[in-house]
């Protein structure tokens, strides 16, 4: 049985839910991200992590969940190192702590078959590799979608409603049936026909209104949409549309000092507030977003 519960309610406590999503193999800059809560300039929040001598970002033993929310590797030069972060975080943290949720990057690492990235981290995973990662998905280690407290989490969203704990079932299932049955092309298909809800393609290369929670873009988001807070469509800043939020802001601003952030969603309702780097390393904090 998976330790990540799939609903905030099963955590003990009120911690607050800190977001931040497509990291893309960008370590520098998601450090500055995860730093900036408990920074001089936010000391109304405990830290999130702390830094070791060596410059390594470890867990702080503070009241949060982090949601990683997908797209850690791929087009920066850290891949690795940055995956390596989120299972550090992971190990350290209360189980159920931290979460990392599958981007269409790490789908990637599943149905490689399905994208034609040869150059990328995620598809030149030797066997041995993306075995392990297989394994940690169907364990639950890396999950789809979270229910917070008013949000909830997916990397690219969806307009029906849906059930986490479902989706977090059913992407478990996907790579035991991987593990078992082997990564031919023809399972690939069938794993994508029958888990459609989370790998669909869509139109437009795969981001259109019909693909699914790895990969819609948030143009399609509807603003009635149920309240959601995802990431995949790169942002300079957090957008708010009707009810849901991108918070996918560290690529866009990738080239230009400042701009990564994270997300804070306050417990019971209490509001959701962006946390940023400004150009000069300080920090801005936006809340109400």
């Amino acid at each position: 049985m998976s330790s990540h519960p799939s609903n905030v309610d099963a955590v003990s406590g009120t911690p607050r839910i800190v977001h931040i999503s497509d990291l893309h193999g960008y370590l520098t800059d998601t450090r500055s991200a995860l730093t900036a809560i408990g920074d001089s300039d936010t000391d109304q929040y405990p830290p999130l992590v702390r830094s070791d001598d060596d410059g390594r970002l470890h867990w702080a033993g503070n009241e949060y969940i982090l949601i990683v929310n997908g797209d850690v590797v791929d087009r920066g030069p850290a891949s690795k190192e940055c995956m390596e972060l989120v299972w550090r975080l992971q190990r350290e943290a209360p189980p159920g702590r931290v979460r990392y949720h599958l981007g269409n990057h790490e789908l990637a690492i599943l149905l490689p078959s399905f994208v034609h990235w040869p150059q990328a981290y995620s598809t030149t995973l030797d066997t041995d590799e993306q075995r392990a990662f297989l394994t940690r998905v169907a364990e639950g280690d890396v999950t789809v979608a979270y229910e917070g407290y008013e949000y909830t989490y997916s990397h690219a969203g969806r307009n029906e409603a849906f059930e986490a704990a479902d989706v977090n079932a059913q992407i478990q299932a996907a790579a035991s049936e991987l593990l078992t049955d082997g990564l031919s092309q023809s399972i690939q298909k069938r794993i994508a026909s029958n888990y459609a809800t989370i790998c669909q393609l869509g139109r437009n290369g795969g981001r259109g209104a019909d693909a699914g929670l790895c990969w819609m873009d948030f143009t399609h988001l509807e603003p009635s949409a149920p309240p959601q807070i995802v990431g995949h469509s790169k942002r300079v800043k957090p957008v708010r549309k009707g009810n849901v939020v991108c918070g996918n802001v560290i690529r866009a601003n990738n080239a230009t000092p400042g701009g990564e952030g994270v997300l804070i969603e306050e417990p019971n309702g209490n509001g959701l507030t962006a946390i940023r780097r400004s150009p000069d390393d300080g920090v801005l904090v936006t809340e109400d977003v």
